[in-house]
């Protein structure tokens, strides 16, 4: 019987490396990192959803070798596992962006990396290869839309990922108690918080100051490298412009595949596909936004349905551990992503963290599929799958 190598015995779980960054970063970092918006029922509703899903194992099968090889887009990966875009990554961990997206080309799965990220595409695009994706926020410039495009393109992205779910700014009202703002105010709170964590402050003192590294160039004057400057310069152009139009003309620009990331009803998703993505993300941002949207495993089913094989359907949001992978793949996803969990790892484990938490992964994702008893990911949409152990049926 074949069995994946299994990582460090120390952080077993993802919840293990949860618990350590918890003890290693600043508490404004890790309240970015873990909080929703509200009182954080969307995010909640999200892990709660999942555990709910139930699939149903088959035993007797004698040996089996599960393939959790996945081909997206003309790329084949070792597992159907994306690491989500989050911006101010380096906020939580210093240097968290390179680290991640050299885990995605060793590991051989998706690193998407955010506009506002802390570190620019030029950067890090190079180091995923084509194993990375670029998330755009949309500028509403067309010359710098055009510009931010051409510069994912440079630097070797190979799919645009383009976000709908942040329409405006949410509340984040655990962010807000926490004392964080952007820019960062260096309190006497915060800096006793940072003293508290002194790795994280030298590393942060040896790279400098986090920003929105790709804005740096757009913000006029010479002023780029002024935190504030950038923040106004987000705040004034940067979201609230999209629309369908808008979309058709990212899809006029990018000659790769193109994702619309954010959906959670069937018509936004189907006049995606229609106006000629190739993929449709399902999320809810993580819980981030929207304290009343539903959960994003619950509209799943139904997206699929409707798009069928007309795109490839994407899916994070409360992803925590194989299972909800192997959940997700049953109720119609091509491709999981996760965001908490990686940077769970790299606030754990730093440069070691990224790949600690694929590797961990893909153990548990090759366990489960022979607890279940099936050799391929397209196998677990055969089996009965039950919510509120109420049997559903899968989407072809």
């Amino acid at each position: 019987m074949r069995k994946a190598a299994l990582p460090d015995d120390r952080y077993p779980a993802v919840s293990d490396l949860r618990k350590r960054a918890y003890k290693r970063m600043p508490f404004f970092a890790w309240e970015y990192l873990d909080s929703g918006t509200g009182e954080e029922a969307a995010m909640h509703r999200n892990t709660d959803a999942l555990g709910r899903i139930t699939i149903m194992p088959h035993f007797m099968k004698g040996m089996i070798e599960p393939d959790i090889s996945t081909e997206l887009f003309g790329k084949t990966f070792s597992a159907p596992i994306g690491i989500a875009p989050i911006g101010y990554t380096s906020l939580m961990w210093p240097g968290g962006e390179q680290i991640l997206a050299k885990t995605a080309k060793e590991k051989n799965i998706v690193h998407c990396l955010s506009t506002m990220a802390a570190d620019t595409m030029e950067n890090c695009g190079p180091i995923s290869g084509d194993n990375g994706w670029f998330q755009l926020y949309p500028p509403k410039d067309p010359k710098i839309r055009e510009d931010m495009i051409k510069r994912a393109k440079d630097s070797g992205y190979h799919t645009l990922v383009v976000t709908c779910d942040v329409p405006a700014p949410s509340m984040r009202e655990r962010q807000r108690r926490a004392g964080i703002s952007i820019p960062p105010k260096m309190t006497p709170t915060i800096l006793y918080r940072v003293l508290k964590r002194p790795e994280w402050a030298l590393r942060t003192l040896k790279r400098g100051r986090p920003t929105f590294a790709n804005m740096v160039k757009y913000v006029g004057n010479g002023d780029g490298m002024n935190f504030n400057n950038i923040v106004d310069f987000v705040g004034s152009e940067m979201g609230a412009c999209l629309d369908w139009d808008y979309l058709k003309e990212v899809r006029k620009l990018w000659d790769g595949p193109l994702v619309l990331k954010g959906v959670l009803s069937v018509e936004d998703a189907m006049q995606a596909v229609k106006i000629g993505c190739d993929g449709v993300w399902v999320s809810n941002h993580g819980g981030r936004q929207f304290e009343a949207a539903p959960a994003a495993i619950d509209t799943l089913a139904d997206i699929k349905k409707a798009v069928g094989n007309k795109a490839k359907i994407i899916f994070c949001s409360g992803v925590r551990n194989a299972n909800d992978i192997l959940r997700a793949i049953a109720l119609g996803a091509d491709f999981v992503f996760m965001g908490r969990p990686f940077i769970y790892g790299i606030g754990a484990l730093a440069e070691k963290g990224g790949d600690h938490v694929s590797d961990l992964l893909q153990a548990d994702l090759i366990n489960n599929m022979h607890q279940l008893g099936i050799e391929t990911l397209e196998d677990v949409r055969k089996r009965e799958v039950r919510v509120d152990n109420q049997v559903v049926a899968l989407p072809k």
